[in-house]
Parts: structure tokens; C-alpha cells; sequence
């Protein structure tokens, strides 16, 4: 790759990380983004703080692939030494909020784009989008733009991978659980005590397994999490509320789980979403084999990502390292960022030329 190639991405990036763009205060790089893709010759489309493009020669009657990563980010946390908000480079590292998680997938994933936007042989659409929300899984992210992009074949997912391929995502279900009892007095053979009859329920949950188990992960992971009952110490509780912290692996949908934990448990049980879901791509998909082709390796990712609020396949690849994520003193090598174009294109030409 021309230096002049990995110096144009590498700038982008360096403007997202001097713009802060917290989740739901992403207008000023998704202003950025819109921008730096229409300077380029390509049509944009913005929905709230979501940025999308076609590739040049979309064509109705063939599949799409999306391309997706997003560009907000946490905030940075109190171990920082170096202003997040000002990028530079020292010893090949690109210092800056955003810059591994996912800034790094981002621009590579533009320069993907743009290297096939041109192309009028493409067996696949591409279709490109910088989302937001996706550090708080908000519903203005991702979740919003996916009915404007019409029918998808799958997606890759821009997350900091070590450009290996995540082909499993754990899904997520936290469950709100009470149980009601009858108040009495503590001194009196008196009342029902609530706490008494969760213990049953907590016990349930911290050993049940459930029959299928994934080849990715293993079992599903139950963890009550938090728990709170009674008032004063004289008095049996009438109620006790617990949180049960669900990791859903692609063996089943959140909804399977939520019902097979309802059959079991005398207590109530209100999940406060299901939109979160554990996602897959299958092993032989073109993709994947692409990918394997290359030399990389396959995995299961334990963290969440975009992928949990698609109903297609997709697979979790790109520069940087997740273990860099959220951390103080955030960077991405160059270097890393110059093999992430690389590898997006390589895999792209295995499927879509």
C-alpha cells in the first residue's frame, strides 16, 4: 500500500479522535464522515448521527455485504496521562480516544469501500455505514439505520480483532426477578419471608445448565448479580428483588432462553430488553473461509458489539486490539491499521470479484 493511501485513512482518524463524539454527541464526526466521503466523489446518506454509502453501481438484483463499524466512543476514564483528544504518533503508535475501539476499523473499512466503489463487476453490492450509539447499544445507532439500507446478505463488523475472525458473539439478557412473600413480625411465627423464597430461585440459576451448549462457548453463563430485601430488621420481608445477569451463546434465540428460565422459577421475571441477541456466521461461509485462507483464526467474542441488533450473519473482524479498548493512554499502530485495509480487501475480493 502507497504511503500516500495510509496517510489519507490515517488523517481521517486523527480528525475523528481531536472531535469528541461521545455516544449520542456524534454529530460533529458523523459531519466529519459525511464530508471526507463526498470530497471523494460518493453519495451519502445520514440518518440522526448514521452515516451510509452505496458502492457506485448498486445494482437492486444482486446481494449486499455490509460494511460497518462506528465512531462514538466512551468517555475517557480517569488513568489518562496524555490529552485524549490529541492525536499523535510516537514510536508507530497513533495515540487518541477512538483510535483502537473503533476508529482503526473505521477508516479501514472506508478505505475498503472506496478501493471497490468504482468497480462495475462486483457479485455483490457493498454498502458502507459509520454508526453511533454503539458503545451503550443505543436504539439510535445501528438499530434506527438498518431499515433505510434495505435486504443484507451479511455483514462485517469493524471491531478491534487483531484482524482475526470473531464468527460467534454472546448475546445478552438482564432479568429483573421478584418474589413477593407475606410481612410479619421477626419475633412471631408471623408472615412469609420473601428472601427465604428466592434463595430457591437464586439456587436454580446458579446451577441449571441448559441441554444445548455451544461449540463456541461452552454453556450459557447465569449470574445473579444484585439482590435487595427488607426494611428494618424486625421485619419479614414481604418482597425481594434480584438481577440475574443472562450470556446467551448462538445455541439459542433470547427469547428461548427467557421462556425455558420462566417454566423453572416460581418468581416473576421481566427482561429489560431482548434486543441484544448472541449472533453467528457459519464456518463454511465464504467469508470465513476467506478469512482462513489468509491465516487467520476463528474465535468466539465474549464482549458485544453492533452484531447483537442484526438478524443476519456476521462476522467480527479488524485492526487494534479489544484488550486496548476502554483503556487509558488508548492507541492503534499504524501499522495495524495499514494491514486492516489490507486484510478487508483481500477478504472482499475472495467473495464479492
Amino acid at each position: 500500500m502507497k504511503d500516500v493511501v495510509l496517510d489519507k485513512f490515517t488523517g481521517l482518524l486523527k480528525n475523528l479522535i481531536a472531535t469528541p463524539s461521545f455516544s449520542r454527541e456524534e454529530d460533529k464526526t458523523a459531519g466529519i464522515l459525511d464530508a471526507f466521503l463526498q470530497e471523494h466523489g460518493i453519495a451519502t446518506s445520514r440518518n440522526h448521527n448514521n452515516v451510509w454509502a452505496r458502492n457506485k453501481h448498486f445494482d437492486a438484483s444482486k446481494p449486499t455485504i455490509l460494511l460497518n463499524s462506528h465512531h462514538d466512543t466512551v468517555k475517557p476514564n480517569a488513568g489518562y496521562t496524555r490529552d485524549p483528544f490529541y492525536p499523535h504518533i510516537e514510536d508507530g503508535k497513533l495515540f487518541g480516544l477512538g483510535s483502537n475501539d473503533a476508529g482503526g476499523c473505521l477508516v479501514a473499512l472506508i478505505a475498503a469501500f472506496m478501493y471497490f466503489y468504482e468497480r462495475n463487476d462486483l457479485t455483490y453490492n457493498l454498502c458502507l455505514a459509520a454508526t453511533a450509539e454503539e458503545e451503550i447499544s443505543g436504539k439510535n445507532g445501528l438499530e434506527l439505520l438498518v431499515p433505510d439500507l434495505g435486504p443484507l446478505e451479511f455483514a462485517i463488523v469493524g471491531e478491534p480483532t487483531l484482524t482475526n475472525l470473531a464468527i460467534a458473539e454472546r448475546g445478552l439478557l438482564v432479568l429483573d426477578c421478584t418474589v413477593h412473600g407475606k410481612a410479619g413480625h421477626a419475633a412471631r411465627e408471623e408472615g412469609e419471608n420473601a428472601i427465604y423464597k428466592a434463595i430457591k430461585d437464586i439456587e436454580w440459576f446458579r446451577t441449571f445448565r441448559f441441554p444445548k451448549e455451544s461449540e463456541m462457548f461452552g454453556p450459557l453463563k447465569m449470574s445473579v448479580t444484585v439482590i435487595n430485601a427488607g426494611s428494618q430488621h424486625n421485619v419479614v420481608p414481604a418482597i425481594c428483588n434480584f438481577t440475574v445477569d443472562v450470556r446467551v451463546t448462538d445455541t439459542y434465540k433470547n427469547e428461548e432462553v427467557l421462556d425455558i428460565i420462566r417454566q423453572h422459577v416460581a418468581c416473576e421475571v421481566t427482561a429489560r430488553s431482548t434486543r441484544l441477541k448472541p449472533s453467528s456466521i457459519d464456518k463454511d461461509h465464504p467469508i470465513v473461509r476467506a478469512g482462513v485462507a489468509l491465516g487467520k483464526t476463528t474465535y468466539g467474542s465474549p464482549t458485544t458489539s453492533d452484531q447483537a441488533l442484526l438478524s443476519i450473519p456476521s462476522v467480527k473482524i479488524g485492526p487494534g486490539d479489544s484488550a486496548r479498548s476502554h483503556t487509558a493512554d488508548e492507541f492503534i499502530y499504524v501499522n495495524e491499521i495499514k494491514e486492516g485495509i489490507e486484510v478487508y480487501i483481500k477478504l472482499l475480493e475472495e467473495v464479492i470479484l
